[in-house]
């Protein structure tokens, strides 16, 4: 009998929500499936910079954050392939569907300044430049040319592009996102 096919990849949940907030540990991926008979995993990096796991020598697994040695990566736009010393079969590569891949936080890759981490955006209290509250940034959505931040409250769901014209200022120490609304971003 066939193994049962995989999940698509339009199942998994929002990447900058689901990722959980773990002090101390990025969650730098997600696993979509296996690539090839040999346990290889299809990762969708949660940087802009997929290149980034170049520089990584390990990982740590799902929400126990199993250590894991990377013995080979390569781009596979818009991810990357991975193979983990701990996965040598298809079937295992299967199972960790959906699976995050960790780091910890002092193994992180520096960002350029005015770049953040999602679990640093995620939860911060949004303001207006003219000082009205709208609530707080619940998920990030990472689309081809800039994130999207998801931000619920009192107005319901309201989503701001992430670029300079919206965000005015991020303040990690006070838990806040400073926008200016242009026009149409709220009814």
């Amino acid at each position: 009998m066939p193994p049962p096919p995989e999940p698509p990849p339009a199942a998994l949940p929002p990447a900058g929500e689901a990722a959980p907030d773990h002090a101390g540990w990025i969650a730098v991926g997600q696993v979509l499936g296996a690539f090839g008979p040999s346990g290889e995993l299809r990762v969708q990096p949660f940087s802009r910079s997929p290149e980034r796991f170049c520089h990584l020598r390990r990982v740590y697994v799902g929400e126990e954050r199993v250590p894991a040695r990377i013995t080979h990566r390569r781009l596979h736009p818009p991810g990357i392939i991975l193979r983990l010393n701990t996965v040598t079969s298809r079937e295992q590569a299967r199972a960790l569907f959906g699976t995050y891949l960790y780091v910890p936080e002092s193994e992180a890759v520096p960002l350029p300044e005015g770049e953040y981490f999602v679990h640093q955006i995620i939860g911060l209290n949004v303001i207006t430049t003219d000082g009205q509250p709208l609530g707080t940034v619940k998920e990030v959505l990472h689309t081809g040319s800039n994130d999207v931040y998801v931000v619920r409250g009192e107005r319901g769901e309201i989503l701001l592009p992430a670029i300079k014209e919206v965000i005015k200022q991020v303040d990690l120490d006070a838990g806040t996102l400073l926008v200016e609304l242009t026009p149409g971003l709220i009814d």
